[in-house]
């Protein structure tokens, strides 16, 4: 399951919902998300946007 520092969920309508440090998985019915607040399901998706900071290897 992959993991996002910041997931941005942007809506048909073009509105924008941002999560982070989530848990995530792509369905073909929306997305399902998992963070501190609990379990969220999502169903009106248009794109998503999943960024992850990681330390570059030296």
């Amino acid at each position: 399951m992959p993991h996002a520092d910041t997931l941005d969920v942007v809506h048909h309508d073009d509105t924008r919902t941002r999560f982070t440090d989530v848990r995530y998985q792509l369905h073909r019915d929306g997305i399902r998300i998992w963070s501190a607040d609990g379990e969220h399901a999502i169903t009106d998706v248009l794109m998503t946007q999943a960024y992850r900071q990681r330390e570059a290897n030296r």
